[in-house]
């Protein structure tokens, strides 16, 4: 028993319509500059640093002062950095910060020591990051 079909009622081609070639070549270009993209943004941010500071030790003086003491490791030790160090209390939040200008040394690595003055009484203290673009209010004095 074979019917015949109406002309026109149903497709000539069993294949269904699928995904262009000009589409898949777009999506993978897209897909390429994602990874790129990701890739560079992770390279710079997890690479080698020019300049790495580490909180060593930190003394509590009183109820709104505690002492940091830090190194900074720098790739050019002739230049001069600055790190911010802060102070944070009980609760996490942070209660102090300041600014450290490190001058240049003949050393790749220096230990340096100063004071943070905070709002709150401090738990602890840590660097918070070094960096080699010194503003110039701390070149000034």
């Amino acid at each position: 028993m074979t019917a015949t079909l109406p002309e026109g009622r149903y497709p000539a081609s069993t294949t269904r319509p699928g995904v262009t070639r000009r589409t898949k070549n777009l999506l993978l270009v897209l897909v390429l500059v994602v990874g790129l993209g990701v890739a560079y943004f992770g390279y710079q941010r997890l690479s080698v640093q020019d300049v790495e500071g580490k909180a060593l030790s930190f003394d509590i003086l009183d109820d709104d002062t505690v002492t940091v003491g830090f190194s900074v490791t720098r790739a050019d030790p002739g230049q001069e950095v600055v790190c911010i160090i802060r102070a944070r209390s009980r609760d996490g939040s942070e209660s102090g910060r300041r600014e450290v200008l490190v001058p240049g040394s003949v050393d790749r690595e220096v230990e340096v020591s100063s004071i943070i003055t905070t709002s709150k009484p401090p738990a602890m203290a840590d660097v918070y990051g070094c960096g080699t673009n010194v503003p110039e209010y701390l070149r000034a004095g």
